[in-house]
Parts: C-alpha cells; structure tokens; sequence
C-alpha cells in the first residue's frame, strides 16, 4: 500500500516512520523546506528514542521518502493522513483547524482516483464531515464514497514511548462512514492482527470524541491523585502508598496516579481545552473536566512557591539549581512544561536560576531567559542554595546525594517528582520537600 502523510511534526514523522517499518510506502510532506531538507539530511528535528533509527533505516530501504510537494505521491495513495498542528486558538480555546482544513483544500485539487482522506490529528467532534464539505466544495467533481472518503483514526503515542505505542497499541480506532474506507483502513493495519491488536470501528463523531474522551478522563485521573497528595500533607499520610492502594483496584489501575505538579506537553492542556469548549457550545458543559483545567493551572504556579517557601520565602539574590525543564523525561518538548511557570516566578522573585536538561535545554533557551544553562546536573548544583527536581530523568534518580550536598551553600532539596525517600534524605542531613509525603 502507498499513503501521504502530512506534516512531519511528532505526531506525522512517527506515524510515517511507523507506517513504513509496517512495509507501507511512505512520502511524509511538510511545507517546511529547511525540515524537509535536514530529514533528507537524517537529522530529526524532534527526540524521541529510537525514532532517528527508524527513520534512517525505512528511508534506506526505500520505505519512507520526504518532499514539500504531496502532488506526485497522492497520484498513486491508497491514503492520506492529515498530521497537521491543532493548536489551542487564541481567545477562546477552541482547537485551531486552520491547518486541517488548508490540507484538506490541497488534497481536493490533487485527488485522481479513489482515496481515504484520514484525520490524525485530534480534532473536535464534527472535523471529518466539515472536511468532506470543503473537499466537495474545493472540487465539485468529487462525490464522497466514490472518490475519496473521510476518516477519523485519532492517535494514542505517549511521548517519549511513541514508537512502541504505536507498533504495540492498546487498541486502533477507526472512525468511517463506509465499509470500503474501512477497508483500506484494515488493511493498512494489518499487520498488528499478529498481536491481536483490538480494532475500534465507529462512526467519525464517535471515533474523534474518543481521543478527546481518553485524554480527559488521563488529566482528570492525574488532578484526582495531586489534589488527594495536598490532603496528605495536612493529614500525615502518604500519596504513594494510598495511590498504590488505590491502583490495586482493577477498576481503577495504576497508571497516572503519580502526584506531581501538574500535568502538560502537547496533548492534556489544549485536549482538555477544546473538550470543554465544544461541550460548552453544545449547552452539556463537561464540569470535572472544566474544573481539571483550573485545578492544573494554579497547580503548575503555585510549584514555584514551595520552592520558595523551603529556601525560607525571601529568595532574592539566591541561586536555585533546576533539574529538568522539559514536560517529562525522554523529549525535549517544552509545551506546557511546569518549568515555564516554576522557573519564570523564581527569576521575578529575584533568584539566579542554573539548569540542565538531558535534551530539552535547545529549545529552553527559546522560551525562557537569563538561565544559566549547564553541562550536567552537578554543574547546575555547585554553589546553588537549593536544588529542585522538575523532571524525572533517569539519571537524576541516582545522584550521589553526598556529592550534591557538599556542592550546594545549603542542603535543600525540592523534588517535585517524589524521586527520592524521604526517610534517607533526612538521614543525609537535608531539607527535603516532596508532593504528598509527610
């Protein structure tokens, strides 16, 4: 099978390398010229473990090629997936669908013969029949079921595990209208019949609202744990052995009952946001989920504060070490990262900030100003009066905590992601702080 991809963004670029490594022929088309050329370059503009490789490895084999241009490969596409940025539009939190739709009219003046014109990027309820409009109304010739189709197959990639998400997912879901799109959709999929992968087939309006649904219900779950964390301070217990109690009910599971200081990246914020809106404008206003919203966001400032507070409040003229800056280990994505609300108060609060990240401190450096960028966390460290874990890289779980003692002025610790015991860091002579544990 041959597919289009458009967008070589996160969501676009592992989808195509994926795809191909599924044997599908590939052309993954951005408009970015410099993008384009440095993926022909084999540089990837994004980190994401193993996907340098696959990318690499499928444009070798002839699986995966790039252009700015998706007019010669959608003459011969079985498919082409939209993998567009969806923003949060500014004003009223309405998803952006501006890209959608221009690809969308692109596709129209391109189409030549039957294709399934795919959403994989999240969209709200009601994108897919709004692109079936402005493809027949781009192109007047093309009669939907018999042309070209529409069809809604949201994606479920967990930064920093995308490529095993996707070749291993919990379940596909496809949103169609006919059995003939649904068809080149199974097909395209086939191969994951071999681990019996579930397949959700459904209408377009259900298949888009499950993605939006998931996320929300993921945000609402890890607000849940971090407001249960607040009432563990107040009351002496501790966060990880009631979400462990907790996590043991089959009904509920483990996974996102970390306490934390609030959830970001690329998805949460702006999903849970345009959830709520279109709830809104559709008079059922979702309440938990507008209520996770402003929960997570006064979280996220007030982390800030507990750094402060345990550096004793006044922290003018102090240097804080910071560990960590990106939304979650294993990416340099920077959206909606906690750092960009702990880091810019600290600076206003008239502190010197030092930092390092394993892979986010390029991207960083865009968005925040006058950090002291390090090599390592020992770097970020030395001669710091506090140092803060904002995010739970590998290699910050096992500090030689006598070394870190010996090169901050003070021994205080603010660990924002509960990576060390509490019981050992006071025994080695800390300050130390952490979410949920007396």
């Amino acid at each position: 099978m041959k597919i289009v991809v458009l967008g070589a963004g996160y969501v676009g670029l592992v989808s195509a390398a994926c795809f191909a490594e599924f044997g599908v022929q590939v052309s993954c088309v951005d408009q970015s010229k410099e993008k384009i050329e440095a993926l022909l370059r084999g540089q990837i503009p994004i980190f994401e473990p193993g996907l340098d490789d696959l990318v690499a490895r499928n444009a070798k084999n002839g699986n995966l090629q790039f252009a700015t241009s998706m007019v010669p490969a959608i003459k011969e596409a079985d498919a082409v997936f939209i993998a567009v940025g969806t923003p949060t539009r500014r004003g009223d939190g309405h998803a952006d669908l501006s890209y959608v739709y221009a690809a969308a009219r692109e596709i129209a003046a391109n189409i030549s013969h039957y294709t399934v014109i795919v959403t994989k990027s999240t969209v709200p309820v009601g994108t897919g029949h709004e692109i079936a409009r402005i493809v027949r109304e781009a192109n007047p010739k093309l009669k939907l079921g018999v042309d070209f189709d529409v069809c809604s197959n949201p994606e479920f990639l967990r930064e920093g595990s995308a490529i095993g998400d996707f070749m291993r997912p919990d379940r596909v879901v496809i949103g169609c209208e006919s059995e003939r799109a649904a068809d080149v959709m199974r097909e395209l999929y086939r191969p994951l019949y071999l681990i019996e992968t579930p397949m959700v087939v459904a209408n377009l309006e259900t298949a888009e609202l499950t993605k939006y649904a998931a996320n929300a219900f993921l945000a609402v779950k890890i607000t849940f744990i971090n407001e249960i964390a607040d009432l563990c301070e107040k009351v002496g217990a501790d966060v990880q052995t009631v979400a462990k109690g907790m996590g043991l009910d089959g009904r509920i599971g483990r996974k996102f009952l970390h306490a934390g200081p609030g959830y970001g990246g690329s998805c949460f914020p702006k999903d849970t946001l345009a959830l709520a809106r279109t709830a809104q404008d559709k008079g059922v206003p979702l309440r938990l989920v507008e209520a996770t919203i402003d929960v997570n966001d006064k979280r996220k400032k007030h982390m800030a504060e507990r750094i402060k507070s345990a550096m004793g409040d006044n922290i003018k003229g102090k240097t804080v070490a910071i560990l960590g800056v990106a939304f979650k280990p294993n990416t340099d994505d920077m959206r909606d990262s906690v750092s960009l609300d702990v880091i810019p108060a600290l600076q206003e609060a008239g502190a010197t900030v030092r930092a390092f990240d394993p892979e986010a401190m390029k991207e960083a450096a865009k968005l925040l100003k006058d950090v002291v960028w390090c090599k390592d966390a020992y770097d970020a460290i030395e001669g710091a009066d506090a140092v803060a874990i904002l995010t739970e890289w590998n290699e910050f779980r096992a500090l030689d905590i006598g070394r870190v003692k010996a090169a901050l002025k003070s021994p205080v610790m603010v660990d924002l992601r509960n990576v060390y015991k509490p019981d050992d860091m006071r025994e080695a002579g800390f300050t130390y702080v952490s979410i949920g544990r007396a």
